[in-house]
């Protein structure tokens, strides 16, 4: 039996009147959860949500270009539990009139950074090897005025595929990402998210990208596939973080210059010489 089953028979059997409404607390979210998730599905396939029609345009940079938040799913599945995190985001977004799209890393492999320098002769267009989803990625940034990725846990740890991923475009591609806000995400079962989520962090830091905060470090548990929509303070972070990304985005391009002007070239410094 899964989790709410339980709760309900063990309510019934004890009959412990706050175990039944921690049931009914859970239960209804998870319903009401799934309900926007089908909006979005409708929405993604050529619908619009009442929300949308009733606000119009989306939020629009100075040059009416609308703000647009890139979401990168870097676990193999294509429908389980990071994907519903970012499904929830999405739709938040959505609300703020920012436009996003999720991209989904897939299944195939993801070349790791081999340090051969081509990319520094490749005229700013990122990496050589352009034959899998990092070419499509860094293609995609191009239009993108913000990013998110979530990642699965995998032995505390962020997924193989969406490192390699992330080290190769920041390397052969670190224009197309400076200065613009970023946030990760974890989903695990039951621990070492908040090592993945320092992991990813380091690399949006080092690119000078404001790092989006939420109500609480951005992580949600789950194991089996839709699982995670039960953690309600879960999916509640993932909903104030969006909220935060529009914020910031909106702050940015409201006019002037989006990014500061920096008097001085980064210096790389060996300790050993």
């Amino acid at each position: 039996m899964d989790r709410r089953e339980f709760l309900r028979k063990t309510a019934a059997g004890t009959g412990c009147l706050a175990l039944a409404t921690t049931t009914s607390a859970i239960s209804a979210p998870v319903s009401a959860m799934l309900t926007k998730a089908e909006a979005g599905e409708s929405l993604a396939h050529g619908g619009t949500t009442a929300q949308e029609t009733a606000s119009g345009a989306m939020a629009s940079t100075g040059s009416d270009k609308p703000l647009k938040v890139l979401l990168v799913n870097g676990s193999p599945r294509t429908d389980g539990n990071t994907f519903c995190c970012l499904k929830e985001i999405e739709a938040q977004l959505q609300k703020h009139g920012i436009a996003s799209e999720i991209v989904q890393i897939g299944r195939k492999p993801v070349r790791m950074c081999i340090n051969c320098g081509g990319c520094r002769d490749n005229n700013q267009a990122g990496c050589v090897f352009d034959d899998d989803i990092c070419a499509v990625i860094t293609r995609k940034m191009n239009d993108a005025h913000a990013l998110i990725v979530g990642t699965p846990v995998y032995y505390g740890q962020p997924n193989g595929g969406i490192l390699s991923l992330m080290q190769r475009l920041f390397f052969s591609a670190g224009h197309l990402v400076q200065n613009k806000p970023a946030a990760a995400l974890a989903v695990c079962r039951r621990g070492g998210a908040t090592a993945t989520l320092q992991t990813m962090n380091m690399m949006f830091e080092m690119m000078n990208m404001p790092v989006v905060t939420s109500q609480y470090w951005n992580i949600a548990y789950g194991a089996g596939k839709g699982e995670v929509k039960l953690d309600t303070e879960g999916m509640q972070t993932m909903r104030t973080l969006a909220t935060n990304m529009a914020f910031l985005l909106e702050k940015i391009h409201a006019g002037g210059s989006p990014y500061p002007q920096r008097q001085e070239h980064h210096v790389f410094m060996n300790f050993i010489r």
